[in-house]
């Protein structure tokens, strides 16, 4: 293995919990925002390792940006990457690395009590560890060893359901395909993915009404619409680049309404780094106008909005699409009579309640709709993650349905999905519910026959786990206990699996909280090289928007003791399933790789030839590309969701987990977050002033918090700084992972199963000093 050196320049780990706070920014990215890049860019990877990576991130001939999947434009700037980008790419790219002395020096116990950003910040990890039932520190193993361990334990299964193959959003379409492959041939459907705790909502919602569980809109779209809704996302810190898109918009002329609970800098005012005047002058305003929703009122505000549509037809307006109606859709008919039996004295207190929106609000959001013929939806996590997220998605889509705003130009349903490739994943079988015609062409390719069971997704998973059903639990890629909710509830349940194995490119809390015994395997990064034989090899992803491109690493990697994704899983596969009926040996080349998920997947077809054209290709979306609905009903389906809001007892408010802008998921780069004025911490909560007062909490002062949950257990969260901060009245927010331990495991989204963490009912308690 090639000499590396273990370089910390973390020498303690930093308070978390003792910030500074200012006044929230009132615009976004500019100068401060290539600074801050700069800065980390060259703290990790310096410049010999920082600049080529810079400059390939996101190009045609370049590597897919490793954080969000927002899609890139045909035309690239040079620098075609936004701050967050940048933070991600410097951690990859990072010339610190962790050798066998870091871990024989520091116990795994030890370890445990350090906090997920010291641990990100060790370096990349460089040969595989092993820690032996019993033993205190993990020790260097071969990779022959390593894997061999892992292949005695799945061989020894007495069922391939006592596994589970998790899933991160960073992982390559060809990773992701044989991984699923692999699964299966060996007899499971149990793949949890990340999307389970994210955008399982939205498939579950898309797939009902449209037929396909993807968004239906283009960049360009964006550009065209007349009105756009951004509703339950903070694109300034979540999805950076997605500013410069409205900002197009905008100057097109398109209006833009923001719903959200909190004022987020990067809807108010973007000061676009790529131009001269965001750097120097004043930026662009965003939002024309503001509804700061209550969280989970936001079904309710569709309801009310689709009302008042539906009312003013019957007043003799035409605002309807009629002709698309009747042409196209399904349930129209029920799902009006159904939302207007209730009177107008009825309804709308019951609206102002939910949204917290006043009724005048509410009529001029109406009255921009009636004015736009071309709108899209926009959302994320503040939509998914709620009981009743489903049925919010589906008002979202009766909302659309009622003006024909899906399959043409400049209108339709746009889900910003989060991590780089999530989407991709899905695309490649990475399912628990797998459709039977993807099994069916699958057993057909590979000569097997697939299991058809469905297995676990994220939330049963550890369900199983804690049960003891699970024997082997085996992640590619992901930082599974820290993402995941019901934090002490998580970690009890890894403890009692016999093996954990993690394929992973950085340290991470899963890798501290383990099974019986658990293996690390260091991967390559989206950013490193990727040669077999000294010939180069590339993978493809799918962005946010369905556009699959290639993604070509560029920097040497740290250490010889890397693998890439696709090398560990066929290395794995042959040693557990042998060469029959798959030829495991063959598929270390990419290519052929690429030609069996041609023959499985729709839309592939001729991949390989497809997928090395410079702006790669876009999948088919049959709404978007014919106005063509695969439902079951052979229509665009109009559903009845009710106006259900979460309920609040008195003394308690209603949290949500986000993100600081020093981070991405449960990647910490640094604990600032710098457009809500917060320093130097991340145990904070932010809590309305007029809330605040009335609770008794003190801007500044210390707090715990604890959930409340029907299950009567408590769950609390210690010691966090209170903020008074310009949230909706009745909500608070607070940051992931560390409040992720607020979120109970049974509180799901009805139909998803996606965890509830912008629903969670808290009370405030003494500070009990304990962090």
């Amino acid at each position: 293995m090639r000499s590396v050196r273990h370089q910390n320049s973390v020498q303690h780990d930093p308070a978390q919990d003792s910030p500074t706070v200012g006044p929230p920014k009132t615009s976004a990215a500019g100068m401060p925002a290539v600074l801050n890049s700069v800065r980390h860019v060259g703290e990790q990877a310096g410049v010999r390792r920082g600049l080529p990576a810079m400059l390939a991130i996101n190009q045609k001939r370049g590597f897919d940006c490793p954080g969000c999947a927002w899609p890139e434009g045909d035309k690239r700037h040079t620098a075609e990457f936004c701050e967050n980008g940048a933070k991600a790419v410097a951690e990859e790219a990072t010339s610190r690395a962790l050798t066998p002395e870091f871990f024989a020096e520091h116990p795994v116990a030890e370890l445990a009590e350090r906090s997920g950003y010291w641990l990100g910040q060790q370096g990349r990890l460089a040969q595989p560890m092993y820690l032996a039932e019993g033993a205190s520190h993990y020790e260097p193993v071969s990779w022959d060893r390593a894997l061999d361990l892992v292949a005695e334990d799945l061989r020894g299964l007495s069922s391939p359901d006592e596994a589970v193959f998790y899933t991160s959003g960073r992982t390559s379409n060809e990773a992701a395909f044989l991984y699923q492959l692999f699964a299966r041939q060996l007899g499971t459907n149990n793949m949890p993915d990340c999307s389970n705790m994210c955008h399982e909502s939205s498939g579950s919602a898309l797939t009902e009404t449209l037929g396909v569980g993807k968004g239906s809109v283009s960049l360009e779209d964006l550009r065209k619409a007349d009105l756009i809704i951004v509703a339950g996302q903070n694109p300034g810190t979540n999805h950076p680049r997605m500013l410069s898109a409205l900002e197009k918009a905008k100057r097109s002329g398109t209006r833009i309404i923001t719903v959200n609970p909190l004022p987020e800098a990067g809807m108010r005012e973007f000061r676009n780094p790529q131009k001269a005047g965001g750097l120097l002058g004043r930026g662009t305003e965003l939002t024309d106008l503001f509804a700061q929703i209550r969280l989970g009122g936001d079904l309710t505000l569709f309801s009310a909005v689709n009302r008042l549509l539906l009312q003013a037809q019957e007043r003799g307006e035409e605002v309807l699409d009629r002709d698309f109606i009747a042409t196209h859709t399904h349930g129209f008919e029920e799902f009006s009579k159904d939302l207007l039996a209730e009177p107008d004295e009825e309804f709308w207190p019951r609206v102002e309640r939910a949204t917290g929106l006043e009724r005048e609000l509410v009529e001029r959001i109406a009255e921009m709709v009636t004015g736009s013929e071309r709108i899209i939806v926009c959302w994320a996590m503040g939509l998914t993650q709620h009981k009743h997220s489903v049925p919010t998605i589906r008002e979202v889509v009766n909302f659309l349905l009622l003006r024909g705003n899906v399959g043409r130009p400049g209108a339709g349903v746009c889900p910003v999905r989060g991590h780089s490739n999530v989407q991709g994943d899905r695309t490649m079988g990475i399912f628990e519910r797998p459709a039977e015609a993807f099994l069916d062409a699958l057993g057909a390719e590979f000569g097997f026959e697939p299991p058809r069971e469905h297995g676990h997704d994220t939330v049963n998973a550890i369900r199983a786990m804690a049960d003891g059903d699970v024997r082997v639990f085996f992640a590619m890629g992901g930082n599974f206990v820290a993402a995941t909710p019901d934090t002490l509830v998580t970690e009890e349940a890894m403890r009692r699996v016999g093996l954990t194995v993690h394929v992973s490119t950085k340290l991470n809390r899963s890798h501290v909280v383990t099974g019986t015994r658990a293996l690390i395997l260091p991967a390559l990064a989206r950013t490193d090289r990727d040669l077999r034989d000294g010939e180069p090899r590339w993978v493809t992803v799918e962005d946010s928007m369905g556009k699959v491109h290639a993604s070509h690493g560029v920097l040497p990697p740290l250490s010889e003791g890397m693998r890439s994704e696709v090398d560990i899983i066929c290395d794995l596969a042959r040693r557990v399933l042998g060469e029959e009926p798959v030829a495991w040996s063959e598929l270390f080349d990419y290519d052929r790789v690429r030609d069996h998920v041609a023959a499985v997947v729709p839309g592939f077809e001729d991949f390989n030839a497809r997928a090395r054209k410079p702006a790669g290709f876009t999948l088919p979306h049959a709404p978007r590309d014919d106005r063509r609905f695969p439902t079951e009903t052979g229509l665009a389906n109009f559903t009845v969701n009710g106006t259900y809001a979460p309920e609040v007892p008195e003394g308690r408010l209603l949290l949500q987990t986000l993100r600081s802008h020093d981070q991405y998921n449960t990647t910490v780069y640094g604990l600032d977050d710098r457009y809500r004025g917060i320093k130097d911490g991340r145990r904070v909560v932010l809590v309305n002033p007029e809330d605040a007062r009335e609770l008794g909490l003190e801007d500044g002062s210390y707090t715990d918090l604890v959930g409340e949950w029907r299950d009567g257990r408590e769950r609390r969260a210690a010691h966090f700084r209170v903020v008074h901060y310009p949230t909706a009245r009745g909500c608070a927010a607070s940051y992931f992972p560390e409040t992720n331990v607020l979120v109970p495991l049974d509180s799901t989204a009805e139909v998803s199963n996606t965890p509830t963490s912008k629903s969670v009912v808290v009370r405030f308690e003494p500070d009990s000093g304990a962090a």
